[in-house]
């Protein structure tokens, strides 16, 4: 049983930027694949499904950016999933918008929906880090005008192409690991 977490805010007003990358991964997850309808419980939008023989469960936090470990940690303890069997979907800003990269534990990055997941949970679980490019200021009011920004046509077309590759190579990295999924990733960037 596994746990896929797409990271975003809750809102119209947010639902074509760069923070939100996450939730738009976890819809065309939720197109492409077996899901019942998103339903509201665990402080998210939450959907029971199949991926290849796996029973998934797919969840959009809906505490905001900042507090998605509480939706997490909820899910996570009442199905008994544990961190490793957790797949959190989320922007990055340290990479360009044509890459992806994927990874078992590691750091936030300075991410505050990745701080808050590793508060509540550990941070031994799988990452899925789509690029959102970065802001040309470093100040922090720089930084969150960007990442709640829409993207450019190019930008978005690269990262239109990054969610429906991620949603391709899911099911590899649930019976595989995050390792293959990596390797897989990696060649079908190099094609591109």
């Amino acid at each position: 049983m596994f746990l896929v977490v797409g990271l975003g805010n809750p809102g119209a007003e947010y639902a074509a930027t760069r923070h939100n990358v996450g939730f738009m991964a976890a819809d065309e997850i939720h197109r492409r694949y077996n899901f019942s309808p998103f339903r509201s419980k665990f402080s998210g939008l939450i959907a029971e499904g199949n991926i290849e023989g796996e029973k998934v469960y797919l969840l959009k936090p809906q505490t905001y950016m900042n507090l998605s470990g509480n939706s997490v940690v909820q899910v996570a303890n009442f199905y008994k999933i544990l961190p490793q069997n957790i797949v959190v979907i989320h922007d990055d800003m340290d990479l360009p918008t044509d890459k992806i990269k994927a990874k078992l534990g590691g750091g936030s990055g300075g991410h505050n929906g990745i701080k808050s997941i590793d508060s509540c949970i550990t941070p031994n679980y799988n990452r899925i880090r789509l690029g959102i490019g970065h802001p040309v200021g470093k100040n922090e009011e720089s930084i969150v005008n960007y990442v709640l920004s829409v993207f450019s046509k190019m930008d978005k077309d690269n990262v239109e192409i990054n969610i429906k590759l991620t949603a391709d190579l899911l099911p590899i990295l649930l019976q595989k690991g995050v390792a293959e999924f990596s390797n897989q990733l990696g060649m079908r960037l190099a094609k591109r």
